[in-house]
């Protein structure tokens, strides 16, 4: 059975664009090799942190939200952590109600692009 989770990672600020699109495409392909399906992702850019993390101020916030087995999130936490361009990262299992509300948000998102 496939749950419904959330990713958002900070990855660090002195990033090129090119290698910003690498580490997020190494993720994602970790959620699609162990079967997981990316529902949506959001690339947030830079933004400043709440507090100095690796004596950084800023970095690069990234979401994907995806449909994966339970094993997967063991998997891409630890590659979250072998990873040095990424400072910080969550991960959330949504329930029946964060899923609708993501949903909802996404939908209002689109119609707001569309006018």
């Amino acid at each position: 059975m496939l749950n419904s989770y959330e990713t958002v990672f900070i990855a660090n600020p002195v990033l090129s664009a090119p290698q910003m699109k690498e580490a997020v495409d190494k993720f994602k392909g970790i959620i699609s090799e162990m079967e997981g399906k990316i529902v949506h992702e959001e690339d947030w850019g830079l933004r400043k942190l709440a507090y100095p993390i690796q004596k950084k101020s800023t970095g690069f916030y990234y979401l994907v939200e995806f449909k994966a087995p339970a094993t997967t999130i063991d998997k891409l936490e630890t590659e979250y952590r072998r990873d040095e361009r990424i400072m910080r990262f969550l991960t959330v299992k949504l329930d029946k109600h964060a899923e609708a509300y993501a949903e909802k948000k996404r939908s209002l998102k689109q119609q707001k692009a569309e006018e």
